[in-house]
Parts: structure tokens; sequence; C-alpha cells
């Protein structure tokens, strides 16, 4: 009591103050004292008082408190004092606080060590969690206040740090909501926060992922400033550090605030997983041959670890971002982790159902894991898949009930969207595959599901219905299943003994399960369909069923009937006469009536475990008796319901007018499709005709200015030949005039005359060879506009090679007037000789030399032109072959394109008739198998088809012998 006569001035008698009062002194102590020591003793005065008389230091100490964090930060155990108290008036936490108080640093008077230690009652925790919350709000009015706690955790002292960290987490633990957002839109806030985790010192840093992990509740945004702060890094470090798997209760706080992080925030999913911290998971499940002796912290920490796993891969998130980690977790080598541990023994049954749900998501829809999955097996002499031994659990009625649930989850991951797996369980079923030497997955699900255990029934029903999930292919197989129910009695089909069973009125799981896995079966299959109907017994126990008045229980069994029954009236073909869609409804309106069939339709979705079921893929149930509906069978309820009430109130000519619309948009879109595809075609024909019309007017342009090259060239020889002729003109007459009188004979003249006609010819006949060619270019152009305009793709090749040769004897034709012009320069070269010598000699043989050389020049010109015009007359004729061949070609595309029309047209009539006919004789076959039951069944004889056969074959032979003999 030294203490108290200090503050109270020292006296030793009369009464003592009470607490209130005491607390009023030191608050007053605290803020008028000037001295620093006087405020530190009035505080630790307060800190030992504040827990017994928490009310009345809270309500007067508080303002006092916050201003000397603001005043004294130069005093770190002023501050730590001041720190404390404001924790002990917070928090909320009974058994904390004595932990903390009997562990604290700084002794504490004896005067403040005055608690009650008895567990409180309902009344004192809730007026403790007020008193907490009242404070906490009184505290954060001022926004600054929780500023000014995070800039005291930069102080690195430990008196100030510390007490600083369990403040801030109390404070988020009462008003977190607040809280956070005060640390959101504090300038460094969330960054002051992440410096705790590099402390050295152990205790801050395991306060502060406390801290974390109450700052990172629901607050996506938060989420994504600690992940960016390099979060990830840091705590797999620290799990390391600890000992991943068989580390202390530091590895759950990091594995508690991983899940924080990651669960429904995709953004820093596929941050985690592109930073590579998949591969890190792996080394957390190396678990050793030596399974015995597992603590609790291990199985804690080893099942956080699997739900981290989980969350990663769950299937509420984005199927292509549950996708990659699928892959990732495969390529890095955690599924075969995974499934090491689901084979291994001695491993806690807890860890083991986890183990197999975290396979289930990492496998779910993914074909490669499915695929892997599929080939593991156990490690048992001989070695069996691990499926089988999974379904052996299920089927187990001595197994832990959650554990066959997620063996049941497990299998339904395996196939989910895994049609290769889906057959290859009903492969194990048919009669072809079954190998009576090993235990197969579809013997244990027959087995379940006629076994005496209404779970295992139920269990089985819906994992056979997951391997017919949207598969036809699968539902039709599965009718070819025969089971051999008693020796001496005929084998009954799969789909009959499950009727079987449910006439015999069994346990409410079983007809449950029993009737999902027919509505599964039945749906969108007209052939399963009509193999239902043909059994005379369902229809009007179906309809009994529906039609009575029984209790709350048998509910839910009347409605999965009446969605069987809707079921056969939308998917019936009509191929029975007894039960044809309108005679099923007029069954229902006389035996139950259509509202009647509604409201029983209605209570499958109005059952309250419905709507558990509806939330997610995995099978929760908390109790056996609460496993009826299936997450998958709740969808195909919601799509069915609708369509279902649809048809039973529609008529007869709706349902026609329906069909009628039906065939109709289905033969607009058969003709759609024709033209699409004829479009696709031509469009082909377009673009391969396009490619071949820029490469003829890229030749032809070529061409072009070939022509065009030789047209000058025959206008320069013209004009050379005009000049020269006026220069013989000119020659001639001289030399006439000058010879007039001393000519001995006329043959010079005359050679000279017949010298300029043959000129004159020459000119004539490049007058020709140049409307030739005028004629050549404008069959070119016509060439090129009827292959751009022509639908014949066929004779392109045909027209090409024409106009190959086309240019081939224009480059002769080209080589041939080169030579002429060659020829024509010598012989005018010549002439000119020839007359220049006329003019100056008188020998009159030297004359007659030069002539004879001059007609024999002239003859083989005229021989060369006579060969041109042959060869222009041969170009026409093949011009008019070339015209006639495109327009043949044109009508020989026209009919083969008439043809495939109708080859096409014939075609598909064809498939129809034959669909039909295979229809009708399957309807016949079915009818005849009946027949002879039946026959069977009365006593009569009847014969198989294979006696039939073999009898026929004998009447054949025995009719081919009469033959011979005659």
């Amino acid at each position: 009591m030294n203490f108290f006569r200090g503050v109270m001035g020292g006296q030793a008698a009369g009464p003592q103050p009470s607490g209130a009062e005491t607390i009023q002194k030191l608050c007053d102590r605290v803020a008028s004292s000037t001295l620093l020591e006087d405020r530190r003793d009035a505080v630790r005065a307060l800190k030992s008082l504040s827990k017994k008389y928490r009310m009345e230091v809270g309500t007067q100490a508080m303002e006092h408190l916050i201003n000397i964090l603001q005043t004294d930060r130069s005093d770190s155990e002023i501050l730590g004092y001041a720190l404390d108290t404001l924790y002990n008036l917070i928090c909320n936490d009974e058994e904390e606080e004595q932990d903390e108080s009997e562990d604290a640093v700084t002794p504490i008077p004896a005067s403040g060590k005055h608690k009650n230690v008895s567990m409180p009652d309902e009344a004192m925790q809730k007026q403790s969690d007020d008193l907490g919350a009242q404070f906490t709000e009184q505290f954060i009015q001022d926004p600054e206040h929780i500023t000014l706690i995070l800039s005291l955790l930069e102080e690195f002292d430990f008196h100030v740090r510390w007490p600083g960290v369990k403040l801030l987490t109390a404070l988020l633990k009462n008003q977190g909501v607040q809280v956070q957002g005060i640390i959101l839109v504090s300038p460094m806030g969330v960054s002051r926060l992440m410096d705790l985790l590099a402390d050295s010192r152990e205790v801050i840093r395991n306060d502060g992922l406390l801290l974390l992990q109450q700052l990172t509740k629901s607050n996506a945004a938060i989420q994504k400033i600690v992940a960016f702060e390099s979060a990830f890094e840091r705590l797999l470090d620290i799990i390391t550090e600890e000992g991943s798997s068989d580390g202390g209760i530091v590895v759950e706080d990091c594995l508690l605030l991983l899940l924080n992080l990651l669960k429904n925030n995709s953004s820093n999913q596929n941050f985690f997983k592109e930073g590579s911290y998949i591969q890190r998971m792996k080394p957390w499940f190396e678990v050793g041959d030596d399974n015995s002796g597992w603590s609790a912290q291990k199985v804690t920490n080893l099942h956080l670890m699997l739900q981290l796993v989980r969350v990663m891969v769950s299937p509420v998130n984005s199927p292509g971002a549950s996708a990659s980690c699928q892959k990732s977790m495969y390529q890095c080598g955690l599924l075969q982790q995974l499934c090491t541990i689901l084979m291994a023994t001695g491993v806690p049954a807890d860890i083991l159902t986890e183990t197999i749900n975290t396979v289930s998501e990492v496998i779910r829809g993914s074909q490669v894991n499915q695929d892997y999955f599929a080939s593991v097996n156990a490690p048992s002499n001989p070695p069996r898949p691990a499926i089988v031994v999974l379904l052996m659990s299920m089927v187990n009625e001595r197994q832990p009930f959650v554990l066959r649930c997620a063996v049941l989850y497990c299998f339904q991951c395996f196939l989910y969207k895994n049609q290769k797996g889906q057959g290859e369980i009903v492969a194990t079923l048919l009669p072809s595959t079954i190998d009576a030497n090993s235990i197969s997955a579809g013997q244990l699900l027959c087995g379940g599901l006629f076994s005496a255990d209404s779970l295992s029934n139920w269990c089985a029903s819906v994992a056979l219905a997951h391997a017919l999930q949207d598969n036809l292919t699968q539902k039709e197989q599965l009718l070819r299943v025969q089971l051999a129910t008693s020796l001496g009695k005929p084998p009954v089909s799969l789909l009959q003994q499950c009727t079987n069973i449910l006439s015999q009125g069994s346990k409410v799981q079983t007809r449950v399960g029993l009737l999902m896995l027919l509505c599964t079966w039945i749906n969108n299959c007209p052939i399963a369909v009509t193999h239902f109907l043909h059994n005379q017994e369902n229809v009007p126990f179906l309809t009994a069923q529906i039609s009575e008045n029984l209790g709350e229980d048998e509910r839910l069994v009347q409605g999965l009937c009446a969605l069987l029954l809707g079921i056969c009236i939308f998917y019936n073909d009509n191929s029975l006469e007894n039960y044809t869609k309108d005679k099923l409804k007029q069954l229902i309106e006389k035996r139950i009536g259509k509202e009647n069939f509604v409201e029983k339709l209605g209570f499958i979705t109005k059952h309250e475990l419905y709507s558990r079921a509806a939330q997610k893929p995995q099978p929760v149930f908390l109790s056996p008796e609460q496993m009826l509906f299936d997450h998958e069978f709740t969808k195909l309820v919601k799509e069915l319901e609708g369509v279902i009430t649809k048809a039973v109130h529609k008529s007869s000519e709706d349902e026609k007018k329906e069909e009628d619309v039906k065939k109709t948009l289905e033969q607009h879109d058969n003709i759609v499709m024709q033209y699409k595809d004829l479009i696709r075609e031509q469009d082909t024909q377009i673009q391969e005709l396009k490619e071949q019309v820029a490469t003829m007017t890229s030749q032809s342009e070529q061409m072009q200015t070939t022509v065009t090259q030789q047209l000058s060239q025959i206008q320069q020889h013209k004009d050379q030949y005009n000049i020269i002729k006026l220069k013989l003109g000119k020659d001639s007459q001289s030399q006439a005039n000058s010879q007039a009188d001393s000519q001995v004979n006329g043959l010079q003249t005359e050679e000279l005359s017949q010298l300029r006609e043959d000129l004159e010819k020459l000119r004539q006949q490049h007058t020709l060879l140049q409307a030739q060619l005028s004629d050549k270019d404008a069959l070119i152009n016509t060439l090129r506009s009827e292959t751009a305009e022509g639908s014949a793709a066929s004779d392109n090749t045909e027209m090409l090679k024409e106009l190959d040769a086309l240019r081939s004897q224009v480059h002769s034709q080209a080589t041939e007037i080169d030579q002429m012009k060659t020829e024509r320069q010598e012989l005018l070269r010549k002439a000119e000789a020839a007359s220049s010598e006329a003019v100056s000699s008188s020998d009159g043989s030297l004359d007659a030399a030069k002539m004879a050389e001059v007609e024999s020049r002239l003859a083989a010109q005229t021989s060369e032109t006579e060969r041109l015009k042959e060869e222009s007359k041969s170009l026409s004729k093949s011009r008019v072959d070339l015209d006639q061949q495109l327009a043949a070609a044109t009508s020989t595309a026209a009919i083969l394109q008439t043809e495939k029309a109708q080859l096409q047209t014939e075609v598909q009539e064809s498939k129809k008739e034959q669909d039909d006919l295979l229809m009708l004789l399957a309807d016949q076959d079915q009818k005849i198998h009946s027949l002879k039951q039946k026959l069977k069944a009365l006593g009569e004889p009847v014969d198989d088809e294979d006696d039939l056969d073999a009898r026929d074959q004998t009447d054949d032979d025995e009719e081919d012998d009469d033959e011979d003999e005659d």
C-alpha cells in the first residue's frame, strides 16, 4: 500500500479511497505532471488497475493514454505501459490476458494482480465483449489513432513494438471492417505491418502473423496488397524453416494466413501460380514409410496444407484458372505425391479423407490428371487399381461415413467430363469384358447397388449415374448388361433389376438412389425409354406411387416417380403402341390428374436437402440419413421440371404442330447446310479461278506488251519501206531518162517494174500480218474475259495450254518478222546497188546476173509470205476450236452441277429410309422377343433363332439335293 500512500499524500489513517477515486487522481497526475518519471509511474499504476477496474480506467484514462502516445514518443518505457493499458481495455480474451500478464517483462505492483481467474459465465463474457467493442469504437472514432499505432510499430524497441502489435490485433478482432478501412487508406500502412514478418524476434514475428490473419479476413484489396508485398515468399520460407508439416503452431499460423490470401481471390491465386509457388508445396507431402505416431500438430498442419491445395483447384474458381493449376500440379509431381499418401498405410483417417477430397478436385475435369489417376495402382499383391480399392471402401459399411463420402466425391470427379473413363467403367459390366479372376469397378458398383446397406445402395446408384452423365453411347451400352439373380432363373437386365428392387418397397434412401439412377439413365435416350416402358409393370407402378397419399418421407419418392414418368413422356419416340405420348398423358389425366402430377413433381425442389446439395459438387452430409440428393442430379431436375410440365399440359395437336415446326426447321437447317457447303465449294472454286485469272492477266499483259513492241517495229519497217520506195522510184526514173536513147534492150526496165510489184506485195503482206496480230490480241482479251466469267474449273488447264501454244506461235512469228526485216534490208541494199551499177556500167551480162539474184530473193520472200498466210489461217481455226471447247466445257459443268445436287438429294433420302428401316427392324425384333418370352412363360415350345437358322439351312440343302436329282 506504499504506492497508494504516495498517491494520497501519505495519509496512513482514515478511510481508504475507492478505485474510481484512485483512477481519477492517477489520470490527473498523468495530465498535470511535468516530470516524465511521475507520468511513467502513474501510467504504470493505471496499467495495473486496468483489468480489475476496466470500466473506470477506460472511461477516464483513454484520452490521457492517447496523449501520452502522442507526446512522449522519446520514452519507450512509458509508451509500452500506455499500449499495454489500452490493450487490457480493448482485449476480450480473458485467458490471453492472463497468459500475457504472467509472461510480461515489466513487473506489475501487487495491487494490480487482483483478477478473477475463474471461468466467466455467459453474462460476464457478454459484458466483457460489450466493453471491448465500446472502447474499440471510442478509440477508432478518430482515424489518426490507428495511424499513430502504425507509426509506433516502426519503433524497434521490444517494449513498444510488441504491445503495439497486440493492440492492433485486438482492435481488428473487435471492429475488423472499420480498422481495415483505416489501414487501407493509411500511407504505407500495410507495408509497415509486413515488416513484422522480417523481425528477428520470434514473439513479434509470430504475433505479426496473427495480426495479418485478422487484417486479411474478407478484404480482397488488402489481400492483394499483402500478396504483392512478397507475403508468399516470406511465408513459405518460414514454413520451411519451421520444419514444414512437422513444425509447430507457427506453421499453422502461416498456413491460415495463406488460406486468407488465396481463398476466393482469383488475382492472388494467379499470382501464386505464376510465381511457381505451387512447386514449393510438393515437399510438404513427402511422407515417410513409418506413418505411426503422428502428432496432433502435424495432423493439423497437413490438413491445412491439403486445404491450401484445394483452394487452388476449387470448383468455384474459374475453369481456366483451375485447369492451369491442375496442369502445374501434375507437371511438378504434386499429384503423384498426393496419390502416394492416398495409397500409403498408417495414415490417420482424417488426413486420408482430406487427401481423397484433395485428389478429387485436382483431377476434376482435367483429362491428363484423370488418365494418370486411372493408372495408379495400390501396393498390394496382386496390384489393384486405386479406383477399385477406393470403391471397395465406399461399399463397405464398416468404413467411416466421411471416408465413404470422400470416395464417392473422388469417383464423381474422376468421371466428370471424362467420356473415356465413363466408357472404361461401363465396359467392366459388359459380358465380353468381365474377368472372373479379378474384382472390377463394375462388379463393386453392382454389389453395392443390390446390398442390404441402404447407404451403399445410394452411393453405388449415384456413382453409376455419373458413369452415364451426358454420355448417350454408354447409356445404350448399359442396356446390354445382364444379371444372374439366382440359380435356375434366366438373367435379367440391369434396368429391369433396378425396377424390381423399387417395386419391393425398400428403404427411402435406396429408392431415391435408384430413381436418380433411372432418371439419369433414360434422360435424352429414347432407346432406354423404350426398354423401360417395354416392361408392362413399370408404368402401373409409377402411377400407383404418384396417386397415393403418403407421409412426408414418401413425398420425395413420389416426386422422383413423377419425374421418371415425365421423362418417359418427353423422350418417347412412340415406338410402343400401348405407351405413346398421348396414351401416357391420358393415363396421367385419368389416374392422377395433371395438377396433382405437377404438384408431386414440385416436391423435389421443395425438399430441404435439395438446396443444400445444389450448392457445391462435394457431398457434405451430417449423417447418412441426409444423403438423398446428388449435385449433378439437382441440375438435371432444374432442366427437366419446366419442360416436363409443359409436355404434360400440351395437347396432341400442339405436339403435332411443334413436330411439324421442328421438321420444317430441320429441313431448313439441312437446306441451309447444303447451301453453306455449296457456297464453301464455290468460294474455293472462285478463289482458285481468281488466282488463275490473275496469272493469265499478268501473262496477257506481257503478251500485250510484246505485241505493242512488234506493232511499233512494223510501223518503223513501213516507214523505212516507203522511204526506200521513193528512192527506188527516183532512181528508176533518172535511169530511164538517161538510157532512153542508148538502151540496148527493155529487160532492165521490166525487171525493175517486177521488183516494184514484188515490193508492193510485200507491203500488203506486212499489212495482213498486222491485221492478224490485231486479231490475236482480240482473241487473247476474249479468252481472258471468258476465263473470268467461266464456271468450269476443269477446262482451265486446257485453256492454259492453248494460251501457251498461242504465245509460242506469236514468238515464232516475231522471229519470222525479224528474219523478213533483215532480208528486206539486204534486198533494198542490193536493189540500190543494182540500180547504181545499171547507171554506171554498160555491161549487159553483169546486169543480168544482178537481176537474177534479185529475182531469187523475191521468190524466197514470196514463199515465206505464203507460209505466213497458211499459219494465220491455222491460228483462226484454232481460235474457233477454242471457242467451241469453252462452250462445251461450260455446258458440261452445268450438267455435272445439276447431277451432283440430284445425287446429294438421293443420298439424304436413302439415309432417312435406312434409319427408318433400322428402327422398324429393332422394334420388330423386340416384339418377337417379347412374344417368345410370353410363349415360354405359357409353356409353349419356341424355337430359338439358332434352331431356325439350322432348320432353314437343312431345308435349303434338301431342296438343292432334289434339284440335283431332277
